[in-house]
């Protein structure tokens, strides 16, 4: 096999956790298009996408972590949901950079093996060994309507098709494995020896061939996968080199990291080699009543005509006719499998549940952050918190997830530095 070309894996309180940008669009927050002075056509221009990949390298940041779904959200005409190709964005890109992974997004439910193993090996080889697959299986139905599906097929079924696919991928990549490209021009030689044939079967059909391109001299890409079901869990277990998680609560968080690191022990892995990245949204200010203003301002601009539906989707819960001003009436209890991300919609509940959350504030915390950890306060507070997480086991590093871009991923660059530097940080 090819060797694995991660760096940045190994976490720990020396400074070596490991700090992604997670960039969507306008920002992690919903409302971030509606501010005075955003551009609301920012995200569909190359400029807006080479300011965030230079201030993440600026910043500090170790990884730049495109996600993307297949499909227009729910309600179009009242949401930015229109999105370019992460890996076109990322390519793009990665002439900006030297040292950040570009990790982008890649759905194994409705990409055929062979062009995701060509894509990413492309990225890879544009990159100069920096490039990184999150692997999806998708969840929104029009995903599915889009590609001839007559529904999404539940999570079991999912995840099988997903082991079929990155098996077959991974298979593709090690079919160079012991393959030279000399490139001799003096003798005409490109290849020591011609690659063997690669045979895979699956779902997705056969593949009786190779892919042309090899891993070398970069080796293999980095493999992120982004769930925190229990199958998503075990899939990510076997295959994945960092894993992206929704927590909001650190007890709950350290007994996932438990659970994730004891599962890739069993796939015969080292826990080691595995890094469990909460996504947090950090609202910096230099006073706290600042970084509430912030987030104040945001929710003001939420539109609920856009939001309940899309909480609707994301809990697979009806909540029309219910008072936004009282209690939250739902428990985790009350989720079926929704085939949409029932793990993320209970962390959500359970933090509502927990804190007497009204369905209006509900709302708001999910358009801040969709059930990450949400911090708000100064650059001290929150890296405080962070290496808080960090040394209670209850994570190896962040996904890094800036609620306005690109002015969000500036932002903060003083917290990586506090929680990179504990010596450093103001008492």
């Amino acid at each position: 096999m090819a060797r694995r070309c991660v760096g940045l894996v190994r976490p720990g309180l020396d400074g070596r956790m490991i700090l992604n940008a997670v960039v969507f669009g306008f920002g992690s927050h919903e409302a971030a298009w509606r501010l005075p002075g955003m551009s609301p056509t920012a995200p569909l221009e190359l400029s807006h996408w080479i300011d965030c990949a230079r201030q993440a390298e600026d910043a500090g940041f170790d990884g730049l972590f495109l996600g993307d779904i297949l499909c227009l959200q729910d309600r179009p005409q009242d949401h930015p949901s229109e999105a370019l190709d992460p890996f076109m964005v990322l390519a793009a890109v990665s002439g900006v950079t030297r040292r950040l992974k570009l990790i982008g997004t890649a759905s194994t439910s409705f990409n055929h093996p062979w062009h995701l193993a060509r894509r990413i090996l492309s990225l890879q080889h544009l990159t100069e060994g920096r490039a990184g697959w999150n692997i999806v299986t998708s969840s929104y139905p029009q995903e599915a309507a889009n590609f001839g599906w007559p529904d999404m097929p539940g999570t079991e079924d999912r995840y099988a098709l997903a082991e079929e696919v990155v098996q077959a991928v991974r298979a593709l990549w090690s079919g160079w494995d012991g393959v030279a490209r000399i490139a001799n021009q003096t003798s005409g030689h490109w290849l020591d020896t011609p690659p063997p044939l690669v045979e895979a079967e699956g779902r997705f059909g056969t593949i009786r061939g190779n892919v042309n391109l090899s891993p070398e001299p970069w080796g293999l890409p980095l493999l992120a996968q982004a769930g925190s079901s229990a199958r998503g869990l075990e899939f990510a277990a076997r295959h994945a080199d960092q894993i992206f998680t929704v927590q909001s609560d650190m007890d709950e968080a350290v007994a996932f990291r438990t659970r994730a690191r004891s599962l890739v022990a069993q796939a015969g892995r080292d826990p080691d080699s595995v890094a469990i990245l909460p996504g947090v949204v950090p609202f910096v200010a230099d006073t706290e009543e600042e970084a509430e203003a912030a987030l104040a301002s945001l929710t003001r601009h939420v539109s609920l005509a856009h939001a309940i539906p899309k909480l609707e989707r994301f809990l697979g819960l009806s909540l029309s006719d219910l008072d936004l001003d009282a209690a939250v009436p739902f428990t985790p209890a009350d989720l079926s499998d929704n085939r949409f991300s029932n793990s993320r919609a209970g962390i959500l509940l359970m933090e509502a549940n927990r804190n007497d959350l009204t369905l209006r504030q509900m709302l708001a915390r999910f358009a801040a952050g969709r059930g990450h950890l949400l911090l708000v306060g100064t650059g001290d507070h929150i890296a405080r918190t962070m290496r808080q997480w960090i040394a209670a086991g209850a994570a190896d590093g962040f996904n890094v997830m800036p609620p306005v871009l690109p002015s969000g991923i500036g932002a903060v660059g003083e917290v990586l530095e506090l929680v990179r530097a504990p010596d450093r940080t103001r008492r």
